[in-house]
């Protein structure tokens, strides 16, 4: 495999993707003191020439919380005890990520409250201030 398909026209070199493996914590006999199966997948969003410049923009907005200083997007999978299904979990994130992120988000369109939710909105200011005026001390 030499890209990752994000949608039918966008697709990422794998030559951008770097992999970095060490041990896995959990469950794995022997095996899980010998065999470096978790993938920490790095993915340098800033620096990609995957996408044009309105990609690449809304890709540093939509993915602002999960990237580093530098714009480095790290997936880290440690879900099977084998390194290249992990691999291939990270890249299947990796993609899903990106599809989401490219979605282009509907600009809220502000709109006035209507007649109805104002006069219901001043008839329950108006009964709790009732409310609040009869806790008053009682005098005959």
């Amino acid at each position: 495999m030499d890209s990752v398909e994000i949608t039918a026209g966008v697709t990422i070199p794998m030559r951008e993707v770097r992999f970095r493996f060490a041990r896995s914590g959990g469950p794995g006999g022997q095996n899980v003191n010998k065999v470096e199966s978790r993938v920490e997948l790095l993915f340098d969003v800033s620096a990609s020439s995957a996408f044009t410049v309105t990609q690449r923009q809304r890709l540093l907005s939509a993915l602002r919380n999960k990237l580093d200083d530098d714009g480095v997007l790290q997936i880290v999978v440690q879900e099977s005890r084998s390194q290249w299904q992990n691999r291939e979990i990270a890249l299947s994130r990796l993609a899903e990520t990106i599809r989401i992120a490219l979605i282009p988000r509907k600009k809220r369109v502000a709109t006035k409250p209507s007649r109805g939710s104002k006069e219901e909105r001043f008839r329950a200011k108006r009964k709790r201030g009732e409310v609040k005026r009869n806790r008053g001390k009682i005098t005959d």
